[in-house]
Order: structure tokens, then sequence, then C-alpha cells
């Protein structure tokens, strides 16, 4: 069979798997017609093969155009590429058996990177057909997997002051009481620069997931420590958390975690400190204080108000616990 002849054959098989009631036979004669027009040669399998790939980097420039962030497109790259190795076929032959054997080919990986590498290829096959670069979408039948329900775990107030007092300089007492006062994403406190922080109002600006500039809110204690930090610095960066060693710059995520990792150290809780920690103690504490499920969701930045409604669950497992605790039998 010529090439012609193939591609009629798959146009054929195509058409009248869309469309049952065609007449085959016009069809048959009318991409005669059309095709007679044409050179058309098969590509190799290599050729095949080599097209994941492709579609990949056609994927990841047109999120960038949309304005997705550049940590995110890391995140597609990275899980993207793991993908188009293990699979290592064309695009179209990729079935929801493979995704799913590619899901479970790896044992020690936990639910939630089953989740996430789910999302990314959901993301991606989806838009392919979007695109019209596929007819059909592999994932599309693939359920999430069920994850645990475990609560957010926050400082207790008893331990909030234990870090507090586990900080050992000003840089560390202000960047620990910004997070908490602020209930920022690590990448939030990371992109801060001192032009967003209003003094007189007590808040500060942020960008926050998906590029969504919010106001949020700074403490007595965070103002009083944020401006003892800044006024002992020599430096025009402007970005409010900088590096100590020179050229001063902004601070690495993994700057920002290594210090949460070293006041941990110190504070030596049973919990374990990491920045979003803090965005936890922040939400958990304001809903046992009476916080407004709505106001808490606004000030953490949470598109969805059920993604906020878990530090509710928290707030009555506490009342729970209290109960049993002190209720007389």
């Amino acid at each position: 069979m010529n090439d012609t002849a193939r591609l009629m054959n798959d146009l054929d098989v195509v058409v009248s798997t869309l469309s049952p009631e065609i007449d085959i036979n016009k069809l048959v004669v009318r991409l005669e017609e059309v095709l007679s027009n044409y050179e058309i040669h098969r590509k190799s399998q290599k050729d095949i093969e080599n097209d994941i790939q492709e579609k990949i980097d056609i994927f990841l420039s047109a999120r960038k155009v949309e304005g997705l962030s550049n940590l995110t497109l890391d995140g597609y790259k990275l899980e993207l590429g793991l993908f188009a190795k293990y699979m290592n076929k064309a695009v179209v032959q990729i079935t929801t058996s493979d995704i799913r054997k590619f899901l479970a080919h790896n044992e020690n990986w936990m639910i939630s990177t089953v989740d996430r590498k789910l999302s990314v290829l959901k993301s991606f096959f989806a838009w392919l057909v979007r695109e019209e670069m596929l007819l059909r979408d592999p994932t599309a039948k693939i359920k999430a997997p069920k994850k645990p329900k475990r609560l957010p775990k926050g400082l207790s107030v008893e331990e909030l002051e234990i870090v507090r007092e586990s900080c050992e300089n000003l840089r560390e007492r202000a960047l620990m009481e910004v997070m908490y006062s602020t209930g920022c994403r690590l990448s939030e406190i990371q992109n801060l620069k001192t032009s967003d922080i209003n003094i007189q109002e007590m808040n500060a600006r942020v960008i926050g997931k998906g590029d969504k500039e919010r106001v949020v809110y700074l403490s007595f204690k965070a103002l009083h420590h944020l401006r003892s930090y800044l006024k002992s610095r020599d430096d025009e960066c402007e970005f409010l958390f900088v590096t100590e060693r020179r050229p001063i710059r902004k601070m690495s995520d993994r700057n920002i975690e290594r210090i949460v990792d070293q006041i941990e150290a110190r504070a030596n809780i049973s919990k374990k400190l990491s920045p979003h920690t803090f965005r936890h103690t922040f939400a958990t504490l304001a809903m046992e204080n009476g916080a407004d499920l709505a106001d808490v969701q606004q000030l953490l930045g949470h598109e969805d108000p059920a993604t906020t409604l878990i530090y509710s669950h928290v707030s009555e497992e506490r009342k729970k616990q209290a109960h049993k605790k002190y209720h007389v039998q």
C-alpha cells in the first residue's frame, strides 16, 4: 500500500467513526480528487516517536504566552519530560491504559505525587484537543486519586511563642512575623518589595496565584520587627527580604526554607516547621478566634471557598478535643 492509499484509508476510518451515516463511496471519490493534487510522504516511525517532545515544547510556549509563571512552567516541563521519556511513542498513539500504567509504575510515588502528575497530563492533553492536534483526550476517563484528608498542622499559641524566641537575628524575626501575620505563600513572600509595604495602613500588596493581586495585613508586632530589620540594612535592593552576602539580592525560595529549617532546629518543637506552616497557623488561629470564612478566604487568596473550609474543620477538631479533655463524665 502506497502512502496516498494509507492516508485515504486512515481518513476513511476517522470520518466514518465521527459520522457513521456518511456515504463511504462518495467520500472515497472526493478524497481521491483532493489527494491527487498532493505529493504524500508518510512519516517514519522515528519521526512519529519524536513528536511527543515537539508537542510538549509547543504546549509550554503557548502556556508561557498565556501568562503562566516560570515556576509553574518549570514544573510542567519537568513532569512532561519524565512522561515523554517513559512513554517514547507518538502522542496520537498514547492510550488511557498507557497513562494509567505510567501513573502506577513507581510504587514509591505518594498519592499527592500521582495526583500532581495526572493534573499536568490532563492539562497537556486537554490543550492538545482544544488546539485540534488530537481528536480525543486519553486522560478524560482517569479520575484523580482519593487523597487522605489530613488536617493542616498549624502552630499552637505556645508553639508560636517558642518559635519567636528561637529567632537569632533581625532578618529571621522579621521574616517569621511577616509570614505569620500575612499568611502569604512562600513565592509571595519571596517577591515582596519594600515599595509594596504601606506602613501607615499596615498592609502590603502581593501578587498571588494566577497573577492576582490582593492586600494582606501586618500586625503591630510584624511591623515593628520589619522596620528594625529594614533599618539594619545597608543596601539599595528593592526586595523586602534579601541575602546577607554581597552582591545583595532577592532571597531564593531555598534561602527562606533554609532559614526556617534553622529556626525549627533551635525551637525543637514536635511539629515540622516550613514557610507554609506559618500560613496554616495564620488561618487556623484566625478561625479559632472567630474570623469569618469568607474573610479568611480573601486574606489567603483562595479562589475556591472549599480550600479555606478545611480550617473550619481544624477548629471543630480542637473543640472536640477540648470537650473530651474537660467534660465531666
